[in-house]
């Protein structure tokens, strides 16, 4: 099974810029999509289409704002929006899916905002997931959490982190937060199989940072012992334009 994340920084954007053409060749079984910037009617449905994908939309009360999709080939035994708290999802920002070996989560974390203003928002919706996914796991469910997780973990993460250390996705309460993850028994799939690599998936659209790879990895999968057991590898393509971001495969042997 190979599942995809990618912000997409406005799907209507995405789509005028030809990305379904990869889309449809790349063959995902499951696509997640962030920050799609659009309502259910405001989204041509036919390039989904002619990729061959259903579809599920979670988009954001505010107009232009946020928003997640799966785009799936392999049918869920349930689909949710949310997370049950009110206050995150007006927002748009989760969409779970229920599979026998495990649930998948496609997130757009929140980003701490100019001046910082919103990090105690982030930081508030870091631990309500995390304690959500703690009753699942009490249930005995594995799990996948997977998107933009507006974080950069550790200074391997991005290219200029002595820089960055008072900016917002490089706070130091807000990297504390991947850990409590990762103590709580989640795996960092892709630093799990590739510890020293360094490589980003998102630049700024400004100074020309992409050219230069001036980056940060801010897009994740964090899975459950179990499914990192079934994980065969991890592909950050870092050659796929269309977006501030790229795109990031995981490959289950499920």
């Amino acid at each position: 099974m190979k599942i995809t994340t990618w912000n997409v920084n406005g799907i209507r954007a995405l789509t005028k810029k030809g990305a379904f053409d990869w889309i449809e060749e790349h063959n995902a079984d499951v696509l997640c999509l962030q920050e799609i910037k659009a309502k259910e009617e405001q989204i041509d449905k036919t390039p989904i289409e002619n990729a061959g994908y259903s579809h599920f939309i979670n988009p954001a009360e505010r107009p232009g704002y946020s928003g997640v999709a799966n785009l799936f080939k392999v049918e869920p035994h349930a689909m949710k929006r949310g997370i049950g708290e009110e206050k995150f999802d007006f927002e748009g920002r989760v969409i779970q899916f229920s599979y026998p070996e495990f649930e998948l989560f496609n997130i757009y974390f929140p980003n701490g905002g100019q001046e910082n203003k919103r990090v105690p928002y982030k930081l508030d919706f870091y631990a309500y997931l995390l304690d959500y996914c703690g009753k699942l796991v009490d249930e005995g469910k594995e799990i996948i959490i997977t998107g933009d997780f507006n974080t950069a973990h550790k200074e391997i993460d991005l290219k200029n982190p002595k820089s960055n250390k008072k900016n917002t996705g490089f706070l130091p309460e807000e990297r504390e937060w991947i850990d409590k993850y990762l103590e709580f028994g989640f795996i960092d799939a892709f630093r799990g199989l590739h510890p020293e690599e360094e490589v980003y998936t998102w630049w700024t659209y400004r100074f020309g940072a992409r050219a230069k790879n001036v980056g940060w990895r801010l897009d994740y999968f964090l899975v459950t012992e179990k499914v990192f057991s079934h994980t065969k590898d991890i592909v950050i393509h870092t050659d796929i334009m269309g977006s501030d971001h790229c795109p990031v495969s995981i490959i289950l042997d499920y």
